[in-house]
């Protein structure tokens, strides 16, 4: 994560205070199964395979009141939620419902950076109409969404990126939020920061032990000090305890790897196995390598055991990946050391990055694979 920009140019003219709509929508997957089959609406639904390996990808807002989401196991969200309804994910549905929405977006700014299918960032500081404020063009959005979707989005609307996607999520579903610049620093200071947007669990725990709590806590921490323990996102830290952020809106956001995984209803063993299950992932990855022509030179593969330990190996070879063959050759190479293994394995993923070029316009929505 890289530190901020300053807060003036190079001509030391003030910054001008931008406009930034944060889209989020609602349960995403979910919804839009409700949506295509009336029987699911209003019941508690996960995306997924309810086997027991399968794992959920999605959670309707009724299964969220019973504890269930995204990346539990679905033994688990069986358990937490007996009612709960489990369908089958369709990501080319998903995919399709997303462009539609990215259009909806590109009548109200170029300047679009999506984060995934459901989610993006808007720039709309030097596009709104006459008269127009930032809270009432995500208004329109909002209202256009559910007008040609048939579903709901929540939007944050702030003066920057990190409070963009804070305010996203302080009225959802279907709801919006607005921190304007003088609220900002205050809204930061209350917040807990295990809630901050790019602090994950380990560092908020590592913060707790340095006695950074809340954003006050944080602003209060010397930038020194907080370089020290994290380095170049300390930098990042001590500006949005103060409600900064200076890094741009970026409709070319530079697509970093391509990748895949599966979770197996029994483990597996053998290499035998192994080159069996290994294959439909490859063919996966390899797909959309081509889809978005992209090709990398670092194959990197995971393996997650029966007791859940999970560890990667990759390698970076001097010519990028130049075919499924290739890609599998490669994956299988690092992955023969591990078999035969004693306690199985529940989980493989192939992963392709350090692309050579893009050889072609890549999908600025990503590609979302299925997982068994």
């Amino acid at each position: 994560m890289s530190a901020p920009e300053p807060a003036a140019s190079s001509s030391g003219e003030a910054r001008k205070i931008r406009k930034i709509i944060h889209i989020d929508m609602d349960a995403f997957f979910a919804s839009v199964e409700q949506r295509d089959n009336p029987d699911l609406r209003g019941k508690p639904v996960a995306v997924g395979h309810g086997r027991a390996r399968g794992v959920v990808a999605a959670a309707s807002y009724e299964a969220r009141a019973f504890g269930v989401h995204s990346a539990m196991p679905s033994v688990t969200a069986q358990r937490k939620c007996p009612e709960l309804i489990f369908t089958p994910p369709r990501f080319d549905v998903y995919r399709a419902v997303s462009l539609q929405i990215r259009k909806i977006f590109a009548r109200h700014t170029p300047l679009i950076e999506p984060l995934s299918l459901d989610e993006a960032y808007l720039d709309l500081t030097d596009c709104l109409d006459d008269g127009e404020t930032a809270t009432q063009a995500a208004e329109k959005i909002r209202a256009a969404i559910l007008a040609e979707t048939g579903l709901t989005a929540s939007a944050g609307v702030s003066y920057n990126k990190f409070l963009a996607k804070m305010a996203s999520d302080q009225r959802k579903p279907n709801g919006l939020f607005v921190i304007t610049p003088k609220q900002g620093p205050a809204f930061v200071a209350a917040l807990p920061v295990r809630k901050f947007h790019g602090v994950g669990p380990a560092t908020a725990d590592k913060m707790k032990k340095l006695g950074i709590e809340t954003g006050a806590d944080l602003r209060a921490c010397d930038p020194h000090v907080l370089a020290h323990h994290f380095g170049k996102a300390g930098a990042f830290y001590a500006a949005i305890a103060r409600g900064e952020d200076h890094r741009p809106v970026k409709p070319d956001r530079e697509r970093k790897s391509i990748g895949a995984e599966n979770t197996f209803l029994a483990d597996i063993f053998t290499p035998e196995a192994m080159q069996e299950k290994i294959a439909p992932i490859v063919t996966k990855v390899f797909a959309a390598c081509e889809r978005l022509r992209l090709f990398g030179r670092t194959v990197t593969v995971k393996v997650k055991y029966a007791d859940f330990q999970q560890l990667t190996r990759a390698q970076t070879q001097s010519a990028p990946v130049a075919s499924c063959d290739d890609l599998s050759h490669r994956a299988q190479n690092l992955l023969r050391p591990l078999f035969p293994s004693s306690k199985g394995v529940r989980l493989l993923g192939v992963t392709v990055s350090g692309f050579e070029e893009m050889q072609g316009e890549a999908d600025q929505l990503g590609f979302a694979f299925p997982c068994d």
